[in-house]
């Protein structure tokens, strides 16, 4: 989730409408400039007994963040707590139980991102074996209740941790016990950013079934690929989903700003506190309405915020966020840019991706939705097939896209070789969920700390 580092007194007030429009025409980049950012997350643990460890005990994850500073990451500072680091390589942040995130500077190619991506784990992993941590990469904690994890002290959750109760059944895990890959991309226009939200809001399924990774809960198979998706349909129904409107004809910033603007509030960022705002309406907040702050109007850094308070499957800033993958191993963190820069930053790859989902109905590309956490692969898709049937044609115009792009590494290799794990997916049948429930009912004869052992970084 977003970290707030400071209230911009600059920023301007919203007089109107239209500048909550252009706020996203800004984002618009020329090709040469388009470029990817990678967020990933990564569960942390005491390698001595396997606990999450809090924010202030000996050796948790204050300790973490402070001894990451040696590679040059400055703090970043809430009140008296540092919640996050900057650098050159993006920024480290905190999820709400001590999740640890990378979210990585905007790149120019895959290579440029799979070699920050072994900068942040060599880091982490030589001050995790000095202060007994490991780091786990998965979509959701395999064997943790709710009531055994830390919160972080960072202002925005406390928020949203009081809410989540009130609008669904499941917010209390997504913020708690899961872990996910995002990838950020750019846009030319608002015709370009359109058609690439229509391609990645319909095969975000074919993401989160080729990344399922979330199989158990609280030690046992929980009847999942994707635990971690299925969350998501019972955290808040105003701000997840995917976003029917987006394939009406018409779609732009305008109908998107007017989503955004439907969404509840959760909070208002001022001198450096939170101010709870939960599930009041950012139109009030516009006619200076807010019951929290009477009289008071936001500035665009305030829709920034709120912005960042919608969890559609993909969702629009100044960018394109793809939200659909459970957290992963290394190879993981570099595939899911592959396919989506393969799918979205070369024309006629995204043309024929749109020409392969385009006659689907609404209808059934939420069934599909619906269908992937428990079937992943084997999850139906329009005409009598399933998304394994057609995986390999996606991954074929990836590979083209890709292709097209011809950002070389030194030995001449351009990014497509960045796919090969999801190609070895389609061609076994078998996601990553699928092979850890073979080894729970195999060789781990139902003992899942294995999981510590051999699936951590």
């Amino acid at each position: 989730m977003t970290t707030k580092t400071a209230t911009d007194s600059r920023a301007p007030v919203i007089e109107s409408r239209d500048q909550l429009i252009a706020s996203f025409a800004r984002g618009e980049k020329p090709r040469e400039r388009w470029r990817i950012g990678t967020e990933h997350e990564k569960f942390v643990y005491a390698t001595g007994d396997h606990h999450a460890p809090s924010y202030d005990e000996p050796g948790g994850i204050r300790d973490l963040l402070g001894a990451l500073e040696r590679f040059g990451w400055k703090p970043v500072m809430e009140g008296d707590h540092v919640i996050a680091l900057s650098g050159a390589d993006g920024s480290i942040s905190l999820e709400p139980a001590g999740q640890f995130e990378l979210s990585g500077a905007p790149l120019d190619n895959l290579h440029q991102t799979c070699a920050e991506t072994g900068r942040h784990l060599a880091q982490v992993k030589e001050v995790g074996a000095e202060l007994g941590l490991g780091f786990l990469g998965l979509g959701m904690w395999p064997d943790k209740r709710r009531d055994e994890l830390p919160r972080m002290p960072k202002g925005r959750y406390e928020i949203m941790l009081r809410h989540m109760p009130r609008v669904g059944s499941l917010g209390l895990d997504m913020m708690l016990r899961t872990c996910t890959i995002q990838t950020n991309l750019d846009y030319a226009s608002e015709a370009d950013m359109a058609q690439k939200f229509r391609v990645s809001l319909a095969l975000q399924p074919l993401a989160t079934a080729l990344f399922a990774n979330s199989p158990f809960t609280e030690g046992k198979p929980n009847g999942f690929l994707s635990f971690r998706s299925n969350i998501w349909s019972d955290t808040d129904p105003h701000r997840t989903g995917m976003l029917p409107f987006v394939f009406e004809d018409g779609f732009g910033y305008e109908r998107y700003a007017d989503y955004a603007l439907d969404v509840p509030m959760y909070f208002v960022y001022r001198d450096g506190r939170y101010i709870d705002a939960a599930g009041l309406n950012f139109r009030d907040f516009l006619r200076g309405e807010l019951p929290v702050l009477p009289g008071e109007r936001p500035t665009l850094d305030d829709w920034n915020d709120h912005l960042s308070t919608a969890f559609p499957e993909v969702r629009l800033k100044t960018f394109l966020e793809m939200r659909g993958a459970d957290g992963g191993p290394w190879d993981s963190i570099c595939a899911l840019p592959a396919l989506w820069v393969g799918l979205l930053y070369d024309q006629g790859a995204l043309d024929a991706a749109w020409d392969l989902v385009k006659h689907w109905t609404m209808d059934e590309r939420e069934s599909l939705r619906n269908a992937v956490p428990r079937s992943a692969l084997d999850a139906p898709v329009p005409g009598g097939r399933t998304l394994r049937d057609i995986a390999p044609a996606l991954l074929d115009i990836a590979t083209a896209g890709l292709t097209a792009r011809a950002r070389l590494n030194g030995a001449g290799d351009n990014e497509a070789g960045f796919l090969q794990p999801l190609r070895e997916i389609v061609r076994s049948g078998k996601v990553p969920a699928q092979l850890l429930l073979e080894r729970y009912h195999g060789a781990w004869n139902g003992d899942l700390s294995r999981v510590y052992d051999e699936f951590s970084f």
